[in-house]
């Protein structure tokens, strides 16, 4: 049996949102593989984040990023409570998805979703989104954004 450390069991907790325990079990059951059990777990939280899908998200914040005084991008993304959105994951998920809205300009939010995220171009801004529901136990939707750059006409 492959000897589980304590600091494994914390990086994976971080990267995931579980408990302590279910971050053991998932290190055990994956015989001490760091990435299966990432894995493994990932696909557990995308699991529950789908079921979550469905509450409804009223509160949430609206985030802003300028790049160099020549692009701009306002994002409304909301969450069931304010307590959520109050919270530094919440707010880091925002500026990322500014982040990444300012550098990939998508033209709606189907293509949003669905692009490769700037940070990780191995999941896509769903996925992104589906780990932070995942870690912050709540629905987490993308209401609407705007893109300008200067010079370009909407």
């Amino acid at each position: 049996m492959a000897e589980i450390r304590i600091d494994e069991i914390r990086r994976l907790r971080e990267l995931t949102g579980v408990g302590i325990t279910d971050a053991k079990q998932a290190l055990l059951d994956s015989g001490g593989d760091f990435d299966k059990a990432l894995a493994a777990m990932r696909a557990e939280g995308l699991t529950k984040a789908n079921k979550r899908t469905e509450r409804e998200a009223r509160a949430g914040v609206i985030g802003s990023y300028v790049h160099d005084g020549r692009i701009g991008v306002v994002v409304e993304v909301n969450c069931e409570t304010d307590f959520v959105a109050k919270t530094d994951e919440f707010k880091e998920l925002v500026k990322d998805l500014c982040l990444h809205i300012a550098a990939s300009d998508p033209e709606n939010e189907v293509s949003l979703l669905g692009q490769p995220f700037v940070k990780n171009p191995d999941i896509t801004v769903t996925d992104y989104i589906k780990e932070h529901i995942a870690k912050l136990g709540e629905n987490i939707v993308v209401r609407r954004f705007a893109r300008l750059a200067l010079g370009e006409l909407t």
